[in-house]
């Protein structure tokens, strides 16, 4: 028995010891790879919020290589595990929206007309997020814009790739749309919002539904700091952020190449633009350039990169990038016209800010009307610690 005991403190005291070298590791790695400008207001914050990320990162990893559970499983654990019990001025309920599951917010106060309805898509790279991520948000949304927020639950990337989510979110809005009545929601004023991976979805549903003539019209699009297109990662966004937290450059391609493949076997060719065929680049430099970029928003560095052809097999594994659903900014001109009001915010120190100028601008060229915020101190991910006590963010809120 004191062999076995010996045995097991020797074990669990080398586990611990790997698992101490890590964290290290991985934390001089974040502090030799990462960058925080200056620029950004309680930096101390944004490199401890990195740091925690960082390190469920590396025991979901020990997990995983130890066979317990694979590593996006136990982010995802760790990520929605706070609960935060009833709400005394909603009602909050679990529902499915055809066979995808929903979060209703509705308002517990009486009110003397229809409300305002919310389709919110949560964000997470299509890989991570859930209902329980953007619970406190969406609760504060419905609380103070005294709104019936619906929050999706869908599916995610690797196990589900495109277009399974976007599906998701345009099933549960057509459902949500066809029984406002039955939620008190007045069909002249449901909006869909997102932010980061489900500011694109919310992108591709109000495109989907622009035309539609069966349905009540969209009020508004809420995009917050969406991702929106996959042809370019070296916009000038891209370049001068590529290191700032919560989302690297490199992170970004990864997760746009989860969602689609399931897989992220041609980063490379992603990050140095080799994996669309030049004549297809050219078609869509209408849209996807950085010289529609406000120069003002170059002052911080930007190298225009010389255009890369790719071959066949590269292109067939990431041809659907091209796809409006995937990508919004890429639709057509007929498309963006039909757009609803729109609110985009964008973040200084976000790779993704780029996306959000180029769609602002598109919107504005055919004729939609546009309210733009942007953060000067903001970066990725910063609306998510609008509410967490001593790491919020005042720009947040």
């Amino acid at each position: 028995m004191a062999v076995v005991l010996t045995v097991l403190v020797l074990f669990l005291a080398g586990f611990l010891a790997a698992f101490i070298l890590l964290v290290i590791g991985a934390i001089n790695f974040d502090f030799s790879n990462s960058e925080i400008p200056p620029g950004v207001n309680q930096p101390a914050k944004l490199r401890i919020i990195h740091i925690i990320l960082i390190c469920t990162a590396v025991v979901g990893k020990l997990l995983q290589n130890i066979g317990i559970c694979t590593q996006v499983s136990f982010v995802r654990y760790i990520q929605g595990r706070k609960t935060l019990g009833a709400d005394p001025k909603l009602f909050i309920k679990d529902l499915w929206f055809e066979k995808v599951p929903v979060r209703i917010y509705q308002p517990k106060a009486p009110s003397a007309s229809q409300r305002r309805g919310v389709m919110f898509f949560h964000g997470g790279g299509w890989v991570f997020g859930s209902i329980e991520t953007h619970e406190g948000l969406c609760r504060f949304i419905a609380r103070e814009s005294e709104s019936v927020v619906v929050s999706v639950g869908y599916r995610l990337a690797p196990e589900h790739k495109y277009p399974a989510a976007y599906q998701d979110c345009l099933n549960a809005t057509q459902h949500f749309l066809q029984h406002l009545e039955h939620y008190g929601v007045d069909p002249a004023r449901v909006t869909v919002c997102g932010d980061s991976a489900g500011g694109n979805l919310a992108a591709a549903v109000s495109q989907t539904l622009a035309g539609r003539s069966d349905l009540p019209r969209l009020r508004a699009q809420i995009l917050i700091y969406p991702g929106l297109q996959a042809l370019d990662f070296n916009l000038p966004s891209y370049q001068q952020n590529q290191g700032v937290p919560l989302l690297f450059r490199e992170r970004a391609a990864f997760y746009m190449l989860q969602y689609l493949n399931g897989n992220a076997t041609k980063l490379e060719e992603v990050l140095e633009g080799s994996h669309i065929p030049i004549d297809i680049k050219l078609k869509y430099k209408r849209w996807v350039n950085p010289d529609k970029i406000p120069e003002e928003f170059k002052v911080r560095g930007y190298k225009p990169r010389v255009l890369l052809d790719c071959t066949t097999e590269v292109f067939e594994t990431v041809k659907r990038f091209c796809e409006p659903t995937l990508c919004p900014l890429l639709a057509e001109d007929k498309i963006i016209q039909q757009l609803p009001e729109s609110f985009i915010l964008t973040c200084e120190y976000d790779v993704l800010r780029d996306d959000g100028l180029l769609y602002k601008k598109r919107l504005e060229d055919n004729g939609v009307r546009v309210t733009w915020y942007h953060l000067e101190d903001g970066f990725h991910g910063i609306i998510n610690s609008f509410n967490r006590d001593w790491l919020s963010f005042p720009s947040a809120k």
